[in-house]
């Protein structure tokens, strides 16, 4: 194994040390200090909090270092299949370092946080990480699927609000759904049309050849079946928009006509 080998090896193993140390000791500190509401939740709400909380933490650092590579990495840039990858497999060895803590806690806290969805998501993503990190190819298309992460942290305080009891029609809650709504739609639907053009830049190329066939199966079908997955899951959230804020505009009619009564 070379040197630059074992220093992702490092950071990934550091990595998942530190999601399960922010899990079990950073999460429950912070959260009782910045937010009351976490003590009175139950054991197992508590459970899939401090699991949000370290999903949140990942998508932020992870995403903003995709973004930086994405705009400055001139290699990937230039050549998406078989560009140097050295940023990108500092990026995706944290990302598996915290993939592999997560399956841990689910699999450990299953009662409270297990979901056969996440298991084979993150069974996929390990499997697909696993030709960048050990051939390193796909560099670009890689590190451009990292920037679903900006859609996290929003997803994750919908939840937040809710196990709060915040209502859906509140201000906090409906300005965190539009901006879930937005950002989803920027990361994962808006950029589709940039990363199949990328992808068919290179389809049929002596690069594209020079991918294993495990590597182009993993590349191409997976990606396909997420992007069929987001555009479902933008269908929803933006009929949950939608109906919040009807309910929103309702509540604030009837509140003025209560109002001119009186």
């Amino acid at each position: 194994m070379d040197l630059f080998s074992q220093l992702i090896l490092v950071i990934s193993v550091t990595s998942f040390l530190s999601f399960q140390w922010l899990f079990h000791r950073v999460s429950p500190w912070v959260s009782t200090r910045v937010s009351p509401g976490f003590l009175r939740l139950a054991d197992k709400q508590k459970v899939e909090w401090n699991s949000r909380t370290v999903s949140t933490l990942h998508a932020l650092v992870v995403g903003l270092f995709c973004l930086y590579i994405l705009l400055f990495d001139d290699a990937i840039n230039e050549d998406p299949v078989w560009g140097d990858p050295t940023l990108v497999k500092i990026n995706v060895g944290v990302t598996t370092g915290y993939l592999i803590s997560d399956l841990l806690l689910i699999f450990y806290y299953w009662k409270a946080i297990g979901d056969k969805f996440f298991v084979v998501h993150h069974l996929a993503a390990l499997y697909a990480y696993y030709y960048v990190l050990g051939y390193g190819m796909l560099p670009y298309f890689a590190n451009f699927r990292l920037l679903a992460e900006f859609s996290t942290p929003c997803v994750n305080q919908r939840w937040f609000f809710e196990v709060l009891g915040y209502p859906k029609s509140s201000r906090p809650n409906i300005a965190n759904g539009m901006a879930m709504a937005v950002v989803f739609f920027l990361v994962r639907i808006a950029v589709m049309p940039l990363y199949y053009s990328r992808m068919w830049s290179v389809y049929g190329t002596k690069a594209f050849y020079h991918v294993p066939p495990g590597g182009r199966a993993a590349w191409i079908i997976s990606s396909i079946c997420l992007d069929v997955m987001n555009v479902m899951w933008m269908h929803k959230i933006t009929r949950g928009c939608y109906k919040v804020m009807r309910s929103a505009q309702r509540h604030k009619v009837g509140t003025q006509e209560n109002g001119k009564t009186d």
